[in-house]
């Protein structure tokens, strides 16, 4: 039987799923974009004679951690750190739109 709660409940969730959805993709970029980043600012950094072999073993250290999430693929790594940060982002969102809707009511 439905009730009103139930009707309210319904009538919210179509609000819910862009959220959801713009959620999951930004939260998988977002880890991409800062290693994308850091690298890239180590490849700048590695020109000033000096400092080209911290950068290098800077980089080398992150491709490293990132092999030992993708069982020796850094690109994997890079895959999997992301789809555990875009799962995380659902997961918030999901309980904030949970709370939102505990709150107002």
């Amino acid at each position: 039987m439905l009730t009103d709660k139930n009707l309210h409940y319904m009538s919210i969730l179509p609000s819910f799923r862009p959220s959801l959805v713009l959620t999951i993709v930004f939260s998988f970029i977002a880890p991409i974009v800062l290693v994308a980043g850091v690298l890239g600012g180590l490849a700048i950094v590695s020109i000033v004679p000096g400092l080209d072999t911290s950068s290098d073993a800077i980089a080398n250290a992150i491709a490293q951690f990132l092999a030992t999430f993708g069982s020796g693929s850094s690109w994997r790594g890079i895959a999997i750190v992301s789809l555990a940060c875009s799962f995380v982002g659902a997961l918030f969102d999901s309980y904030t739109f949970y709370r939102y809707q505990k709150l107002r009511d």
